[in-house]
């Protein structure tokens, strides 16, 4: 299988990201309503192309990561936060999640980074495991901070230091 090809999104890529981030809900990563028509654009003022990675398996769009702010404080300026990841069910085990945090890392670090962080849902084993094998660390968890298909989830908070 080729590695991804991951690059910065364009303007281009709405529709391809709108659908995949549609097609890849599910309460095991999100805490948002399932969307629903009409559709909100994919990009808006707060999130447009350049905040986000797209990864290409032979020129098809298999995943995004939305990698941004997480306060629009100066004095968090030096810190980049993961606030979106999808991966089409198709290019699952084709390494494409791990090369957008790779990429994510990267991508912090030459907008003058220092931090990373992200948060996951306790119960997202896949995800957790593959973010300590990045080096993430759990810095905290919001116990039960989530009441998702009836069960209370925990709010985990990791971060890795570039």
């Amino acid at each position: 299988m080729p590695l991804p090809h991951i690059r910065v999104a364009t303007s281009d890529d709405e529709d391809a990201l709108a659908r995949l981030d549609r097609v890849t809900w599910s309460t095991l990563h999100s805490v948002q309503e399932r969307p629903r028509r009409p559709y909100k654009p994919f990009f808006d003022d707060r999130f447009g192309p350049r905040d986000h990675l797209v990864a290409e398996l032979g020129g098809t769009v298999v995943g995004f990561l939305r990698l941004g702010r997480p306060t629009s404080l100066d004095c968090n300026a030096h810190v980049r936060q993961i606030q979106g990841l999808a991966v089409a069910d198709e290019a699952r085990g084709a390494g494409v999640a791990r090369a957008l945090v790779r990429a994510a890392k990267e991508e912090a670090r030459s907008r003058g980074a220092r931090r990373l962080t992200l948060r996951v849902l306790g119960h997202n084993t896949p995800a957790r495991k593959l973010y300590e094998s990045e080096g993430f660390v759990v810095e905290g968890v919001l116990p039960e901070e989530f009441l998702l298909d009836g069960a209370y989830v925990d709010d985990v908070l990791m971060g890795v230091r570039l």
